[in-house]
């Protein structure tokens, strides 16, 4: 991977922290939990260090599993009682603060663009409008659970829309990694996520943000769900 400047690799990982932060403070400070994430994140960085992810070409792709084994823990979170009931305790507030990571995390994703480490699909100058995410979420937090009534229409239909925008980036990022089922950006793939810290994005962030709005959805659309 191209030498890259010190501040990318800080402001990123300041972003995964701040995200794990986020994620601690919206399970109601639940160490168990967390200490999970971090050892998953620690197991991620070394075999992203030791060049796990660098063959492109293997069968199954590698790169599936950093992404896969977090999407079957969010399934395993949802289909099973003792998951519903630790989900159904988080606080939805701190949830929707979560997304404000999605400005850094869009900042990060521009910088590795200019120095031909994803395509520009991948940024706000392409076809990623994920930043709207983190730049409206504060403004969701302050209107609709700011004040004593919880306004879960406007926040329902905003977690909606931010998770079509989320689904839009991540497939187009599947599809520029540089694997066998690669359909676009062959000039510039997605390598970045190849290498450590940006491993995180799609074994740690991605499914953060997802998590955040499936609980967030989940928890609104509750007749009988009161306190958020």
């Amino acid at each position: 991977m191209e030498q890259l400047p010190l501040y990318i690799p800080v402001a990123f990982i300041a972003t995964s922290l701040l995200t794990w932060f986020f994620l601690y403070k919206s399970s109601r400070l639940s160490q168990r939990f967390m200490i999970i994430i971090a050892v998953w994140l620690a197991l991620q960085a070394v075999v992203s260090l030791l060049n796990f992810y660098k063959d492109t070409q293997a069968m199954p792709p590698r790169l599936g599993l950093a992404i896969g084994i977090p999407v079957l823990s969010i399934i395993g979170l949802f289909i099973t009682q003792r998951g519903r009931t630790i989900i159904d305790s988080w606080d939805v507030k701190w949830l929707t603060w979560l997304h404000v990571v999605r400005v850094p995390v869009e900042l990060t994703l521009y910088w590795l663009f200019l120095y031909k480490q994803i395509p520009q699909l991948m940024t706000f100058e392409g076809v990623n409008y994920d930043i709207l995410s983190g730049i409206t979420a504060p403004v969701m937090v302050l209107l609709c659970l700011g004040t004593p009534r919880i306004r879960r229409m406007p926040l329902l239909i905003w977690n909606f829309i931010c998770l079509a925008l989320l689904f839009n980036i991540v497939i187009r990022a599947i599809l520029a990694a540089p694997t066998p089922f690669q359909q676009l950006a062959f000039d510039q793939p997605n390598v970045a996520v190849l290498y450590f810290p940006y491993i995180w994005l799609p074994a740690f962030i991605v499914p953060a943000v997802l998590l955040s709005h499936l609980i967030a959805i989940r928890r609104l659309i509750r007749k009988n769900g009161q306190c958020l």
